[in-house]
C-alpha cells in the first residue's frame, strides 16, 4: 500500500462519456511527483503538437501530488495543466483552498480529461467513484450559483466545486477556474479550456483517510510551524496580518508598484488601496486553506459605492495592483467589486487588469475612442470604467469581445502602434512585479515556459546586501552564501535564479505553497525533505526533490519547443528596456545586452543548447530520454 498517495488516476473522455482508472506504480510517482510535472507527462505522451487549445484533443489535467493533503500548512494546493488558449504554450496554474486535499480524500491523485461533450456536463467524484452528470441547468450561471445548485442537487454542503463562470463558457482566453468561490487557478485560460469542452465543474467529496508512513513526525513538524511562525518568520507574520496586500506599500515606496500600465512604479494613491487600509475599512475576516495556520486569505464586505459580497473573498496583492494602481484606480471598494466579479464570472484578475490598463493607455493615446468603447471614458483612474470593463470582457460585449482575446491579440486588432502598450511575454500579460527593479524577474519572465509568471522563483528582495540571518540560513543548503544587488543580472544572479527556479518548480510539482517554505517562509529545505520522507516512507533527499523540479522545467521547455517556440520568444516587452518615468527608481531599465548574455548563460546552466533546446544528455540525466526521442522525431534538434 502506498503512503501519501492513492496510486489511482481518473481518466475521463468527455466525447465518449467514458471513465477509467489508471494505477501507476511507485516509479511513476517518484519520477513525476505530481502537479505540474505529472500533467506535463500526459501532455507530452498523449497530445500531438499543433493541437488547437479549444480542440477536443487538448488534454486538461487536475493534479495533486504524492504528498498533498497531509495535515500540514502549505499542503493544500493542486495544479491544472493544459495547452493555453492565451499563449499556445504549456500552462500550469495552481490554487489552494480545499479542492486538492478533497480530491486526494476521494480516492484519486489526479484527473486526466480529454474530448468534448455535446452538452454541458459536470463531473462528480466521490469516495472512489466518479460519474458524469448533466449541467444544462447551471450553464450560464455564475460560479456561486453553480456551486449552490450542485451542492443542493447532491445533498452535501461540504462538496468542493471547481467551477467556471460565464467567462469560461464564452471562451475568454484568460478565463479561470475557481474553487469555493475564492481560490482561483488563475492564469492562462484553464476556464476557457473547460468551457470549450462543455465542462462546467468538477465536484469532489471524500472520506478516505490519508495514510502516512510516520504520522507522528508529520504532526510534530506541522505543530512546530503553527507554534513558531508568528515569532520568527517576518514574511509569514505579514501574511497572517494583512495577506499579500502587505506588499502594496513597500512596493510603492521602493518604486516598483505597477502604475498606469507600467509607465512608472510609484502610485500617489497607494495608501488608499493598501492592506492597512483594507484592514481598517472593508476587511471582515482572514481565512485559511486546508490545515494552514497562516490564514492569508482576505474576506471583504462593502455596501458603498459598490455592494461587495464576502462569499467571493477579497483581493490579493496582484489583484490590487493590476486592477488598482496599474489602472490608476485608488478606490479600494471598486477594486474589491472588480475582484468579486472576476471570481463570479471566472476571470484571471492579473490578465484582466493588464488588459484594461492596456486599453486605457490606448484610449489616452487616441488609438481607440469612445466610438470603440461604447461611450465609456476609458481613462486611467476611472473606477466605473474599470469595473464595467470586467463585466464586458466576461460577457464578450462590445470592446470586451476584443479585450477577451488578451493584450497580444487585441493590439494586433487595434493596430496603429497599440503593440507597444501590450505588455506580455509569449502572450501572457505581465503580472504586478517590475523586472526593471528585480533581476530575478528580468530573468523569470522571458525564461518561464508559460510566459510572464511571477512565481517561478523567489524574488530578490530578501537576498540583497543587509539580508537578515533568517533569510541567509534558509538558502545556504543551496550553496548560496552571499547577497546580491536587487536589479543585477550578472552570472551570480543567473546561478541563484537557476537554483531558486528549481526550488519553486519542486514545490509546484509537489503542489506545495510557497508561502510556507524556504527560501523566504518558515519551513526550511531540511524540513521539506523530512516531511516527504515521513509522508511517503521514501528514503529521499534534497537532491532527489530538486531533480523533480528540474525535470518539470525541462519537460515544459520540451513541450514548447515541440510546439515551435524558439529562443526569440524568450524576451521582455519593449517597455522594460525604457526607464521608469517617476518615483524612487526613475530612469531604471533592463539592459538588453546584459539580458541576452544572462539568458544564454542560463541555457548552458540548464543543459540546453544555443537554440534553447534541452540536450539529449540533459534529458537522459533527468530520466527523460523518451522526451529527447520525441523532440528528435519532430525535428527539433538542428544539425551543426
Amino acid at each position: 500500500m502506498p503512503f501519501g498517495y492513492n496510486g489511482k488516476i481518473l481518466r475521463v473522455d468527455l466525447s465518449k462519456k467514458e471513465i477509467e482508472v489508471e494505477e501507476p506504480d511507485e516509479y511513476f510517482y517518484r519520477t513525476y511527483g505530481g502537479g505540474a510535472c505529472l500533467g506535463a507527462y500526459y501532455l507530452l505522451r498523449e497530445m500531438f503538437p499543433g493541437v488547437d487549445p479549444f480542440s477536443p484533443d487538448n488534454i486538461i489535467v487536475f493534479a495533486g501530488s504524492c504528498v498533498n493533503g497531509a495535515p500540514v500548512p502549505g499542503f493544500a494546493r493542486s495544479a491544472i495543466v493544459f495547452k493555453s488558449p492565451l499563449t499556445g504554450a504549456i500552462a500550469d496554474t495552481q490554487a489552494a483552498g480545499y479542492f486538492g486535499p478533497e480530491l486526494k480524500f476521494s480516492g484519486f491523485d489526479a484527473i486526466v480529461i480529454k474530448g468534448k461533450s455535446d452538452r454541458p456536463l459536470y463531473l462528480w467524484v466521490h469516495d472512489g467513484e466518479a460519474e458524469i452528470r448533466d449541467a444544462s441547468h447551471i450553464w450560464g450561471k455564475t460560479t456561486g450559483e453553480a456551486q449552490d445548485a450542485i451542492r443542493k442537487e447532491l445533498g452535501d454542503e461540504r462538496i468542493i466545486c471547481a467551477c467556471i463562470g460565464q467567462a469560461g463558457e464564452n471562451l475568454v482566453r484568460y478565463a479561470c477556474v475557481v474553487n469555493n468561490l475564492k481560490h482561483a487557478w488563475g492564469r492562462l485560460g484553464a476556464g476557457a479550456v473547460m468551457g470549450s469542452k462543455n465542462l462546467k465543474a468538477i465536484a469532489v467529496r471524500g472520506h478516505k483517510k490519508l495514510e502516512m508512513k510516520d504520522r507522528e513526525t508529520v504532526l510534530s513538524i506541522a505543530k512546530h510551524f503553527s507554534t513558531n511562525f508568528m515569532k520568527e518568520s517576518p514574511d509569514n507574520i505579514g501574511l497572517h496580518n494583512l495577506g499579500t496586500s502587505q506588499y502594496v506599500i513597500p512596493q510603492n515606496e521602493d518604486g516598483q508598484l505597477p502604475t498606469r500600465n507600467f509607465q512608472t512604479g510609484y502610485f500617489e494613491g497607494a495608501e488608499n488601496i493598501s492592506g492597512e487600509r483594507m484592514k481598517d475599512t472593508v476587511l471582515v475576516n482572514g481565512e485559511a486553506c486546508y490545515a494552514c495556520s497562516v490564514r492569508c486569505k482576505r474576506v471583504v464586505k462593502a455596501d458603498s459605492p459598490y455592494k461587495v459580497d464576502p462569499a467571493y473573498g477579497g483581493p490579493e496583492y496582484e489583484t490590487i495592483a493590476m486592477l488598482g494602481s496599474d489602472c490608476g484606480v485608488d478606490d479600494l471598494v471598486a477594486i474589491c467589486k472588480a475582484n468579486e466579479l472576476c471570481n463570479k464570472y471566472g476571470l484571471d484578475t492579473i490578465s484582466t487588469g493588464g488588459v484594461i490598463a492596456f486599453a486605457m493607455e490606448c484610449f489616452e493615446n487616441g488609438i481607440i475612442t469612445k466610438e470603440d468603447t461604447g461611450g465609456i471614458d476609458l481613462r486611467f483612474g476611472n473606477k466605473e470604467a474599470m469595473v464595467k470593463m470586467v463585466e464586458m470582457i466576461a460577457r464578450r460585449e462590445g470592446i470586451g469581445n476584443i479585450l477577451a482575446e488578451g493584450v497580444k491579440r487585441a493590439a494586433e486588432k487595434f493596430g496603429r502602434g497599440a503593440e507597444k502598450f501590450a505588455l506580455h511575454v509569449k502572450g501572457e500579460e505581465v503580472p504586478a512585479h517590475d523586472p526593471r527593479a528585480k533581476g530575478h524577474l528580468a530573468l523569470m519572465y522571458p525564461l518561464c515556459p508559460m510566459g510572464a509568471d511571477h512565481v517561478q522563483a523567489e524574488h530578490d528582495g530578501a537576498f540583497t546586501p543587509g539580508w537578515t540571518p533568517f533569510f541567509a540560513q534558509r538558502v545556504k543548503p543551496l550553496g548560496i552564501l552571499e547577497p546580491l544587488e536587487l536589479s543585477s543580472i550578472d552570472h551570480k544572479k543567473v546561478r541563484r535564479f537557476f537554483y531558486f527556479q528549481n526550488v519553486f518548480s519542486t514545490l509546484d510539482t509537489l503542489t506545495l505553497c510557497v508561502f510556507a517554505f524556504a527560501p523566504v517562509r518558515y519551513f526550511t529545505l531540511r524540513e521539506l525533505v523530512e516531511l516527504v520522507r515521513a509522508i511517503t516512507g521514501w528514503e529521499t533527499s534534497l537532491w532527489e526533490l530538486l531533480k523533480l523540479g528540474e525535470r518539470r522545467v525541462a519537460m515544459f521547455r520540451a513541450f514548447n519547443v515541440r510546439e515551435g517556440f524558439t529562443k526569440e520568444d524568450d524576451w521582455l516587452p519593449e517597455r522594460m528596456f525604457e526607464g521608469l518615468l517617476t518615483g524612487p527608481r526613475k530612469g531604471q531599465k533592463v539592459d538588453k545586452d546584459k539580458l541576452r548574455e544572462a539568458i544564454d548563460l542560463y541555457y548552458e546552466m540548464a543543459g540546453w543548447n544555443k537554440d534553447g533546446v534541452p540536450t539529449k544528455g540533459k534529458l537522459a540525466e533527468l530520466d527523460l530520454f523518451w522526451v529527447a526521442e520525441e523532440l528528435e522525431r519532430h525535428g527539433r534538434y538542428r544539425e551543426g
